[in-house]
């Protein structure tokens, strides 16, 4: 991979450039389309797909070994039942949520930035959303009957169980990973044809020319493309705000002690928006330091991405110290017994570990310098993932190991296979987004054409 530096924007005011002042039409084609015809060597990318690629066989190998043993293989019992899994689960849909909302939110609101990070943002959702709807059927006792979730016609007369929220979550997951993956190529369908044309290979030509659907870039297509990406990007918002809230009430429509709780959907709906954001920063930096796009992911869109990042890790806060007073104020004695144990308990350096790394060390990003150095704000959005995927487990061991009954209380107690299956699927995520960056254009090339027009370059 490239890692020449370019030209970068100087910090500076609101008139500041969205990209490089020296970007023009070809500069900006040449430098997104370059990983994708090029032909010379890709050490590092090779390093980097072998390695990802052996740990995406580990995966394999878990799941294996889960099929052919079952669920007794992982450190679940008949008091903690739900384990890795589902708090895995959990945490990519929050993934993939928060990159749909990202890119729908900024679409409606006019945010130039966005053409930089818009595809990553959405090739993001599509695998963090297909990735997460494997684990509900991981855990199911028999996995080869999930599809007795759907209402198919048969001759036993079986219907899902609609009062179940593992029924909300497969229609959730099912229609939002439709949703993500037509969003997603429509608008690469322009990006498609552009390569088309660059392309030095016959296969290439057909590949892509294929992809393209047959687009000339007519007046008449691009309005017609135009009118249905921004309506399909509405539709994103309160698709977004549907799912999670969907995933927030498998939890909040229980009787357990600390899960009954109305603030649960919105909860989860921003937890969504910032794991997602720090998502998008992290690929945003790999992209911008291993493809050369220094041109077209400046420090602005750093910047801005860390100040909503910073927002989302207030508002966090306030959730949190919400739930500690309702639980005060309800004088629910069972409760207050699992934020005690919060605190107290079993998993408590995890629990205190993931409030550092949600609440205390995204203040850092008030910083300027802090939030306009990529490798900065790289290494704070890992740190956010990371608590952010304890804050799932913490909200799923801490209530189960503490319910209602003192006779039931038990901790739960992971096995290799489980975090075998925790890791795992990291590495097939980035196998996956490997192969996106050389078979798709990482930034959108038309949007940013776009952008230079409306600046008056090019």
């Amino acid at each position: 991979m490239t890692t020449e530096a370019l030209p970068r924007v100087a910090p500076s005011g609101a008139s500041e450039p969205v990209i490089a002042p020296n970007a023009t039409y070809a500069s900006v084609t040449e430098t997104i389309i370059a990983p994708l015809v090029q032909t010379r060597r890709w050490t590092l990318w090779w390093i980097a797909f072998l390695l990802s690629g052996l740990v995406t066989g580990a995966m394999l190998v878990s799941i294996v070994a889960l099929f052919t043993v079952g669920n007794g293989i992982w450190g679940v019992n008949s008091i903690v039942v739900w384990g890795y899994a589902i708090a895995s689960y959990v945490w990519w849909v929050a993934i993939g949520s928060g990159g749909t909302l990202i890119s729908s939110m900024l679409l409606l609101t006019r945010q130039s930035w966005r053409s930089s990070i818009s595809r990553s943002v959405e090739t993001m959702t599509m695998f963090a959303v297909a990735i997460a709807g494997m684990f509900p059927i991981l855990h199911l006792g028999r996995p080869y009957f999930f599809y007795w979730l759907a209402p198919y016609p048969n001759t036993m007369s079986l219907w899902p169980q609609w009062r179940s929220a593992l029924v909300w979550d497969f229609w959730a997951i099912a229609s939002y990973l439709f949703y993500s993956i037509f969003f997603w190529y429509l608008g690469a369908i322009p990006d498609f044809a552009t390569v088309r044309d660059h392309a030095r290979s016959t296969l290439g030509k057909r590949f892509y020319g294929i992809l393209a659907l047959g687009w000339r870039g007519s007046a008449g297509q691009w309005h017609r493309y135009e009118t249905i990406y921004k309506t399909i990007g509405a539709f994103g918002v309160p698709m977004v705000v549907g799912v999670h809230s969907v995933v927030g009430l498998d939890f909040a429509a229980s009787l357990m002690p600390g899960w009954q709780e109305s603030i649960y959907p919105p909860y989860f709906v921003v937890g969504a928006l910032y794991s997602g954001f720090a998502t998008v920063n992290m690929l945003a930096v790999l992209f911008r330091w291993g493809l050369g796009l220094q041109r077209v992911i400046t420090d602005r869109h750093f910047e801005a991405m860390a100040k909503i990042m910073l927002a989302a890790s207030i508002i966090m806060t306030l959730s949190y110290f919400t739930e500690y007073y309702m639980a005060w104020y309800s004088g629910d004695s069972f409760e207050r017994t699992v934020v005690a144990f919060e605190f107290t308990g079993d998993y408590a350096w995890y629990y205190r570990a993931m409030l550092v790394g949600n609440c205390v060390i995204p203040q850092l990003l008030w910083f300027g310098r802090i939030r306009r150095n990529p490798w900065s704000l790289f290494v704070i959005s890992l740190i956010v993932d990371v608590a952010m995927w304890i804050e799932r487990a913490m909200i799923i061991f801490n209530t189960l190991g503490r319910g209602h009954l003192p006779s039931m209380w038990h901790p739960f107690f992971p096995t290799f296979w489980d975090w075998l299956l925790l890791f795992s699927p990291l590495g097939f995520y980035t196998f996956m987004i490997l192969l996106f960056s050389r078979l798709v254009p990482t930034v959108p090339m038309h949007e940013l054409r776009e952008l230079i027009h409306r600046e008056g370059r090019g």
